[in-house]
């Protein structure tokens, strides 16, 4: 059942995201709410991705004794921060955090939440 719960939350994703938006731009009608509605979206999908991909991400893109993925709070990029600041990444973090400091300076550093402490 849950195999199939995946597949029709993946098929709804997109025709229900473009109603959406199409609703909060009759309601708001600013390019503000339109920008605003992706920049929110995407970082909630950033944070369905460390938690859902965490297995992966600990495997490949930090030292085992780096700072975990998986904490829905938290963004890819706060969790590549962290261990880059604690040089933690593997080549292929560095690779990772090479290319979004690249599409925005200091990407993954400026990214950093801090979670109880940390």
């Amino acid at each position: 059942m849950g195999i199939i719960l995946f597949f029709v939350a993946i098929l709804l994703f997109i025709p229900l995201t473009l109603i959406n938006l199409t609703v909060v731009m009759v309601k708001h009608r600013t390019w503000r709410a339109f920008d605003g509605y992706f920049f929110q979206t995407a970082i909630d999908i950033d944070r369905f991705g460390n938690r859902n991909f965490r297995t992966l991400f600990n495997t490949t893109l930090i030292e085992d004794w780096g700072y975990q993925f998986g904490d829905a709070r938290e963004t890819i990029s706060s969790v590549l921060g962290k261990n880059q600041r604690d040089n933690s990444l593997t080549v292929l973090g560095e690779i990772v955090v090479f290319i979004l400091d690249t599409i925005d300076k200091d990407h993954c550093k400026k990214s950093i939440k801090n979670l109880d402490g940390h």
